[in-house]
């Protein structure tokens, strides 16, 4: 099977089901962020730190692709057979959460990002994390979308910022706090 189908040579492409449609329309930007947020948990994933976390984010990188599919396929469309997104899966990414938060100092300013690469990388996939949903949002507004996909999406933003505290603390770096100027 080639790569290339050369379909999309003049800016249009397929979604699940056959329907062409525009690469600059809402729809395509969503999952198209939600690809590059799998790829920065990717490099999460990758990080020394997140050795232990690896069958964890690989789960949250399959549900990425899950919700990937659900906005590549149009609405109302049951034809096409696509996996699905479950409250459990919000409820796993809370658990971890939980856990993770047991083992951290209270939050008591915010925190710049950094310290470390693999914590500033961490930072990078919250923020997509969050363009995505602020897409999915906008979509949603225009067409149903799956209102767990935003609730995954929100909760995964959190879950990463929690991981940033820990991998912090892993690392032995210290969070930097957000001094206002005055």
């Amino acid at each position: 099977m080639k790569i290339y189908t050369k379909t999309g040579d003049e800016g249009m492409t397929s979604l699940f089901g056959g329907k062409r449609v525009s690469k600059s329309e809402l729809r395509i930007d969503s999952y198209g962020t939600i690809d590059e947020l799998n790829s920065w948990i990717g490099v999460l994933r990758d990080q020394e730190v997140n050795q232990k976390r690896k069958l964890l984010l690989a789960e949250i990188q399959d549900r990425l692709f899950t919700i990937g599919s659900i906005l590549a396929t149009e609405p109302d469309n049951t034809k096409v057979k696509i996996p699905s997104l479950a409250e459990s899966d919000v409820e796993f990414l809370e658990k971890q959460m939980d856990e993770m938060d047991a083992l951290l100092q209270p939050m008591r300013f915010f925190v710049l990002p950094g310290g470390h690469l693999s914590v500033s990388w961490g930072h990078v996939a919250r923020t997509v994390c969050r363009r995505s949903e602020r897409l999915v949002i906008a979509l949603h507004q225009l067409e149903q979308v799956d209102p767990l996909v935003i609730k995954y999406l929100n909760r995964l933003s959190d879950y990463l910022f929690v991981l940033c505290r820990m991998m912090t603390q892993e690392l032995g770096v210290e969070e930097t706090p957000w001094k206002p100027r005055m």
